[in-house]
């Protein structure tokens, strides 16, 4: 996955492209809040994609206003089944633990339909 990043807060520089793995964490530390809105559905959406239906955002503790961020985003993403903060051992209130639908597959034929083949 492509995506702009920050570069040093210059708008008027071009941004470096970043390319992110899609491992099903993603470190938000590199980002700036403005690049969340658009990163975070975009980054699930290729997670569930390549079947990563539990994905990890590590949103940092600091003072939660991106972690809110990030709340706020995963409540209007259809694709999200449920989010919680992690536990201690996968970051505490600092990441947040995501569980994606996956992606609907090609739909069985209706009953009595043929595979398209009408003689």
């Amino acid at each position: 996955m492509m995506c702009r990043g920050d570069n040093n807060g210059d708008d008027d520089s071009i941004q470096d492209v970043v390319e992110l793995p899609i491992d099903g964490t993603l470190d938000l530390h590199t980002f700036s809040p403005r690049e969340v809105r658009e990163l975070v559905p975009d980054y699930l959406e290729e997670c569930r994609a390549r079947g990563i239906l539990n994905v990890r955002i590590i949103h940092g503790k600091g003072s939660g206003t991106l972690r809110r961020m990030v709340h706020a985003v995963l409540s209007r993403i259809p694709g999200v089944i449920s989010y919680r903060l992690a536990d201690e051992l996968a970051g505490s209130w600092g990441a947040t633990l995501v569980t994606l639908a996956p992606l609907e597959g090609p739909k069985p034929p209706a009953p009595g339909d043929t595979d398209g083949d009408h003689h």
